[in-house]
């Protein structure tokens, strides 16, 4: 599939779930993205698809705690997955989430990768040193999208790119992709690769 074939502007949020019995019911191949609270994720998604605010950007991290399936072109979905590493939220919140994502990340055939984020401006975090170990762990394809890579001047960009891979003790047959969604940096290369995995 390549993106002439997708039309990346008729997406539309389809449902959100928090178990298997809710998931779509049909074989569409699916991209999870996942990343800690603040990271960008909703950004991400409306700068893949052209639209302002399909995914909603909140100043409240934390506020998705379903899964939320978007439709693209009824031929691919993307599903958010709940930010992870957000203080507010209680414990027994955080391992009902973990729960919920675990289960979708193992069980789920219709995935066929996940896209990782993690801020370009910092060494990733625990959780998402955690993340890409558990999706390596459980041989799911992952993509590392660092983020904000319009707050970090582009003459440090190889240097941020180096910390991350170390932190995450970074596998080089993984796609890494620096990206912005204020100068739509890694905009194409993020689509050339999620298609890839198509």
């Amino acid at each position: 599939m390549s993106e002439e074939v997708l039309n990346t502007h008729n997406a539309s949020i389809l449902l959100s779930a928090a178990s298997k019995a809710h998931y779509p019911q049909d074989d569409l191949p699916e991209v999870a993205l996942a990343g800690r609270s603040n990271v960008g994720k909703s950004s991400f998604i409306n700068t893949l698809l052209g639209r302002k605010n399909l995914a909603r950007t909140s100043s409240k991290p934390g506020k998705t705690q379903l899964l939320n399936f978007y439709d693209i072109d009824g031929k691919l979905r993307f599903v958010d997955v709940p930010g992870y590493g957000y203080a507010k939220v209680s414990k027994a919140e955080r391992a009902k989430w973990g729960k919920m994502i675990e289960e979708y990340l193992t069980s789920r055939d219709n995935l066929r990768a996940v896209v990782s984020l993690v801020d370009l401006r910092h060494d990733p975090s625990a959780d998402d040193v955690q993340m890409y170990e558990f999706l390596k762990y459980y041989e799911i394809p992952v993509i590392v999208v660092a983020t904000k890579a319009d707050k970090v001047p582009r003459g440090k960009w190889n240097k941020h790119e180096s910390a991350i891979k170390k932190k995450l003790n970074f596998d080089s047959s993984d796609a890494f992709i620096i990206f912005s969604s204020v100068n739509k940096e890694g905009l194409d290369r993020s689509w050339d690769i999620i298609l890839e995995h198509l």
